[in-house]
């Protein structure tokens, strides 16, 4: 007899050791495994073995019930499907009930863009701010050039280290998720940023507890994702109309203006790491949406 909860710590370690699943990935599966588990307790199921497709049906519909948005049920029964897939596997159930389970369809939202116009005028802002060459303004417009030459996430950025950087050929190395290392291009924008952070600001700020990491705030250690999304909020405040609100607007951004420049997808699917091409072609659908809005402003005959 195995109960859920008694079989997560060795569910938790197949997740990171296994399948290199990061640590918000893995708090993720693991606290809808555990709001599972409540679940079935409440129904009386306590034993894995005893667990029927209605009891999973009854609880993503609880879910639903709750508020939860039909990408968090769809996610939590991908969960549900992982998890007994492995459990059948280690032999603590005889049969997967989850086969059956199907998944709500997802809720289809568009990834909002800033227009071209309106990130050249943001690297400007941010260009603007630097010139009083206070280390952390240089630092905000180095981080924010390259997070949208690059599209890179904002969690590999702070993990970058300056040897991770080639300022002379225009690349960084970048361990994505399941800690894939790729290799994406930037341009001579971010690539001039860099240089003057690297030659005049981040030296201001080392301390010996700032080790290889590229991007340091104020007390030399290395910058979280807290402060370039606050960065970018200070910067994004003094653009009207913006409908980009943190850092992955920057990636959708840079995606869709790759794409809108003639870049073909699976260049773009390298570019953002995606192990999916399927992940990828929503941005054509992003681009066919501002195509089909200029049009209808601008066609006499929309």
């Amino acid at each position: 007899m195995s109960a859920l909860e008694d079989v997560l710590p060795a569910f938790e370690q197949h997740l990171r050791v296994e399948k290199g699943r990061s640590p918000h990935t893995v708090r993720a599966y693991l606290g809808d495994l555990r709001s599972l588990a409540d679940f079935l307790l409440g129904q009386g199921v306590a034993d894995l073995e005893d667990v029927r497709l209605r009891d999973l049906r009854a609880w993503l519909g609880s879910q639903g019930a709750r508020g939860a948005t039909r990408s968090s049920v769809s996610r939590r029964s991908a969960t549900a499907r992982t998890f007994f897939r492995w459990a059948r596997r280690q032999g603590h159930v005889t049969t997967d009930v989850t086969a059956r389970l199907a998944a709500p369809g997802r809720d289809k939202h568009l990834p909002t863009v800033l227009r071209a116009d309106q990130a050249r005028e943001l690297m400007g802002l941010a260009a603007v701010a630097s010139d009083d060459e206070d280390p952390v303004r240089v630092r905000d417009r180095a981080m924010l050039e390259l997070l949208y030459a690059s599209a890179m996430r904002v969690g590999e950025l702070t993990g970058l280290d300056v040897d991770d950087v080639d300022l002379d050929v225009g690349t960084a190395r970048v361990l994505g998720k399941g800690d894939k290392q790729r290799v994406v291009p930037f341009g001579t924008p971010a690539a001039d940023a860099l240089r003057h952070w690297l030659g005049t600001a981040r030296p201001a700020l080392v301390t010996p507890e700032s080790g290889p990491a590229l991007f340091l705030g104020r007390r030399g250690r290395r910058v979280d994702q807290r402060q370039v999304r606050s960065a970018l909020a200070e910067l994004l405040s003094h653009l009207p109309d913006t409908p980009v609100t943190g850092p992955h607007g920057l990636r959708h951004s840079a995606a869709t203006h790759l794409l809108e420049g003639g870049a073909d997808l699976r260049t773009v699917q390298e570019v953002l790491g995606h192990a999916s091409l399927a992940t990828t072609q929503i941005y054509t659908h992003v681009s066919v949406d501002r195509l089909r809005a200029a049009y209808q402003q601008a066609h006499p005959r929309a």
